[in-house]
């Protein structure tokens, strides 16, 4: 199980997201370009000293992280159609994430295998970046026997 973050543009989201990555042992996949400079003190404030604890992948471009990275794609999204909660997720499935703005574009949501959306009411737009790839990230590791003991 891997998290991708596509062209993350909030330093303190990927921070989170490194965190959550050394938490449950899963690797990070950052593909650029960021909104932010990678020696932005904001991720390393964030991830705290989990950051050393994360096997983090940085990735020029979508396709450089496709020729990388095989597995199954999952995307999260306000667009998708299914639940986590009613996905049956592998261990080797890896979960993307488009920049917080915009998600990610047509092409990039043509080239994953699944989309998914998280249930929220209707009266809000979407979750924290961070908050969605932890929500989905615990389900995916729960159904797979991944959860650390």
């Amino acid at each position: 199980m891997r998290i991708a973050l596509y062209e993350p543009e909030i330093a303190q989201n990927v921070g989170a997201v490194l965190r959550l990555g050394a938490c449950f042992g899963v690797g990070v996949d950052l593909i650029e370009p960021m909104g932010f400079a990678w020696d932005d003190k904001r991720v390393r404030r964030t991830a705290m000293d989990y950051i050393d604890a994360v096997a983090i992948s940085h990735h020029k471009d979508f396709a450089g992280f496709r020729a990388a990275t095989p597995g199954r794609l999952v995307l999260l999204s306000t667009k998708g159609a299914h639940s986590p909660y009613d996905f049956a997720f592998a261990a080797d499935d890896i979960l993307l994430l488009g920049k917080e703005s915009a998600g990610v574009p047509p092409d990039v949501a043509a080239d994953c295998d699944a989309t998914l959306r998280i249930p929220i009411r209707g009266e809000v737009r979407s979750l924290n970046l961070a908050t969605a790839a932890a929500l989905a990230l615990g389900e995916a590791l729960r159904q797979t026997g991944g959860l650390p003991q």
